[in-house]
């Protein structure tokens, strides 16, 4: 993943800026849990989403309630910021409850401001609601029409308000909660992953592709549900099992169940996100059965047998090119080096006005270890080249320090088209190749050779799994 100066928290003013500056963001991140035997459980959800924060840096927040008291009584708190800055220990001392959920988010819908932090909270006729959501919906205009014209008042500009409104409206003609979320869920096109809690349920829902990941898992009399499986591992739940596409969990008193109703009436493959594999998911995971670390792995080989070059070592960019540049490595029989220091005490930073305080920001976090790329031809390695621009600043810096030559070698194909289902891939026009030939690129960024990861090599990188990878090939599985 192309290393950027300009990550951090945005406001109203500079969301769009900011669009056009960076590369790809991380999606969101959903943890809920149910601790039967009374407990409390805002510390695990913190734990939790703490696991989960790679996949959302903007906002984050916990809502819990205490399933033995009257209903109705959940307590709340979410802000702007890391999970360690919106939450203190005087904070979670006061969220008392053995039920909650909790998110973390990146912006890929509505402004980055407090209002659109999760989970959302709701209080409607049949009770309360506490939902966080993970993807984007491809219909979501229609949605939001249809509740406007019903005379509902949006608090939020994201898509989870609307899945929320449309369960609490369902609840009113159905005989229970889950049922609810069901008759919802059928009207949602487009990748999600939720986690609700009722008054005295946990439910936890996937959407029928299977774009978004969800898993389940269960410590003692505690049920977990979580985006991946390292914030099981977090708060030292066993992992039972990925939520299957279309289904939907629920964690009710003594009872676990689930109901694949949405399942059945899917009609089409499942299309789970390849980008989990290649850069999102954290490398302690394993989603649906392929563990992240093993994917990026075998990426970085594919790709040493189709794109080979003369070098003499390899080495990746921090820190998501160094487990394919690994794989590489070991394919090519070269030595793999670390090139670059990476300094984890810099600061997010709002976006910076010039180029040049760009290049800077990119030099603060990363620094080249020049006795090891001195006199040396080098393969460098990344997920992915979205604008160019950090890339052509690495390849500056590693010839400055001395490399002769850099060959640039990318564990994923050329990003070409949009995606619409909660990964913040910019716009054509601000896709490096959808505008570029590769050569044109190589000239852009002065790499030496440029290879990238071909679109059958996803599949072999993935086994047997299904994939989307309409960000490479606009074959969308839900339009």
């Amino acid at each position: 993943m192309e290393v950027d100066a300009t990550e951090g928290i945005q406001t109203d003013h500079t969301e769009t800026k900011e669009a056009e500056e960076t590369g790809l963001q991380e999606e969101c991140g959903v943890f809920g849990i149910y601790d039967r035997s009374g407990g409390d459980v805002a510390a695990d959800i913190y734990y939790g989403l703490c696991a989960l924060q790679h996949r959302g840096q903007e906002a984050c927040g916990i809502a819990v309630s205490d399933t033995a008291g009257p209903a109705g009584n959940i307590c709340c708190h979410k802000d702007l910021g890391l999970v360690s800055e919106v939450f203190k220990e005087e904070t979670l001392g006061s969220l008392s409850g053995n039920l909650g959920v909790g998110h973390v988010r990146y912006s890929t819908t509505g402004a980055s401001v407090r209002e659109n932090a999760q989970p959302l909270v709701l209080n409607y006729i049949k009770g309360t609601l506490a939902l966080a959501h993970n993807g984007n919906l491809v219909n979501a205009e229609e949605l939001k029409e249809e509740l406007i014209y019903g005379g509902a008042v949006f608090h939020t500009t994201t898509d989870s308000e609307l899945i929320a409104y449309h369960i609490a409206r369902e609840r009113v003609h159905t005989g229970s909660v889950e049922e609810a979320v069901l008759r919802a869920a059928e009207r949602l096109k487009g990748g999600y992953a939720l986690v609700i809690a009722s008054p005295r349920k946990l439910i936890a829902v996937r959407d029928p592709w299977g774009i978004k990941p969800l898993c389940i898992g269960k410590r003692g009399e505690a049920y977990v549900a979580a985006s991946e499986s390292c914030a099981l591992a977090a708060v030292g739940a066993e992992f039972l099992r990925d939520v299957e596409p279309g289904e939907i969990v629920t964690v009710a008193g003594d009872r676990i169940y689930s109901n694949k109703e949405l399942q059945k009436k899917h009609k089409g493959p499942h299309a789970h996100c390849v980008f989990e594999y290649i850069y999102f998911a954290r490398l302690d995971s394993a989603i649906d059965g392929l563990r992240v670390y093993d994917a990026r792995l075998r990426a970085g080989r594919i790709l040493a047998r189709t794109c080979p070059a003369k070098a003499d070592l390899v080495t990746g960019v921090p820190e998501s090119g160094l487990t394919a540049a690994r794989g590489y490595a070991a394919e090519a029989g070269l030595p793999f080096e670390l090139a670059f220091y990476k300094n984890s005490y810099v600061g997010r930073t709002f976006i910076k006005p010039t180029q040049k305080e760009r290049e800077s920001g990119v030099r603060q976090k990363l620094s080249v270890l020049a006795p090891v790329v001195r006199g040396k031809r080098i393969v460098l390695v990344d997920d992915s080249i979205v604008r160019g621009t950090t890339m052509a600043n690495l390849i500056r810096m590693l010839k400055q320090a001395g490399a002769v030559e850099v060959h640039v070698r990318i564990s994923a194909p050329p990003f070409l088209y949009p995606c619409y289902y909660g990964t913040d891939v910019p716009s054509g026009r601000q896709l490096i190749a959808s505008e570029h030939t590769e050569e044109e690129i190589r000239e852009l960024i002065g790499a030496d050779s440029l290879g990238y990861l071909r679109t059958e090599g996803l599949q072999e990188m993935a086994g047997e799994l299904e994939l989307c990878r309409a960000c490479f090939d606009s074959c969308y599985p839900c339009r």
